[in-house]
């Protein structure tokens, strides 16, 4: 069984003192539910700015929470103004990158070209793509919401080798469903899990497609977790946006996650 995992995208909020604030009260209510980390992995991505106030209070406390960015420089070293690099970010303890949001690629561009070599970037230095992938209103409107989510992940990671494939997470987010408070249907994100699944299995092999950790983002909160884990099998855990941003709302969602994926296991 693929472990599964609960990841919250602060986006630009929470500055270095509210990230302290919120990572203690985090593991406070996580401790006091007797939470298992071994069951479900809990991931942060804070604003570059907090990310070593997270790392120091992390480490100091042995926390088993794991962090990381919310993007990446192709670059290594050099005159770039406002980049950070990945080996920046690997020094500062940082597991995760997210790459390819669906806000980087509007409002930046990230485009295909910079996100192969994003993913690139974070795999050298030793850390974990999740590659952010979704349709807006136009494609599912016309029906070809599936494709669109599957040639996604296609362009990003036709050239990778099954070493590489095996360290990317997948988090699939129609993009009409981020912070609007619409909820893609239980059916709908396992149809898109399972398309993306398929393709790995299908580039890959089975082992991979069935190690490769598919993730649902799109409003999703402590209302619509568990159906949403209960019912799209391919689905292992979430993105998480604004729910994420309180630390009771995100603690109740990694508890129904990982409730809900031992059911799943029969266990």
């Amino acid at each position: 069984m693929r472990t599964p995992v609960v990841a919250g995208n602060w986006k630009m909020n929470l500055d270095h003192l509210e990230a302290t604030y919120f990572v203690q009260k985090l593991a406070w209510l996580l401790r006091d539910a007797h939470f298992d980390y071994s069951s479900c992995q809990v991931v942060i991505t804070p604003p570059f700015t907090s990310i070593r106030s997270v790392q120091v209070l992390v480490e100091a406390d042995q926390l088993p929470i794991s962090y990381g960015a919310q993007t990446v420089s192709v670059t290594s070293q050099g005159a770039f103004t406002g980049d950070v690099s990945a080996d920046m970010l690997a020094q500062l303890g940082c597991t995760y990158v997210l790459v390819g949001h669906s806000e980087r690629r509007k409002y930046h561009p990230d485009d295909d070209a910079n996100l192969v070599d994003q993913v690139r970037a974070v795999l050298a230095a030793g850390m974990h793509p999740i590659l952010c992938v979704g349709e807006g209103i136009t494609e599912r409107r016309r029906g070809i919401e599936l494709n669109y989510a599957v040639g996604q992940v296609d362009d990003i990671t036709r050239d990778l080798g099954k070493e590489e494939a095996e360290q990317m997470l997948v988090a699939y987010e129609p993009v009409w469903a981020i912070g609007t408070g619409l909820v893609a249907t239980a059916q709908a994100a396992q149809d898109a899990a399972k398309a993306i699944r398929d393709h790995f299995q299908k580039v890959y092999g089975a082992s991979i497609a069935q190690t490769v950790p598919i993730l649902y983002g799109g409003s999703v909160t402590s209302q619509n977790a568990m159906d949403l884990m209960n019912q799209a099998h391919d689905v292992d855990g979430f993105l998480v946006g604004g729910a994420s941003l309180d630390p009771e709302e995100f603690s109740k969602i990694i508890r129904l996650t990982q409730k809900a994926a031992r059911v799943r296991a029969g266990r």
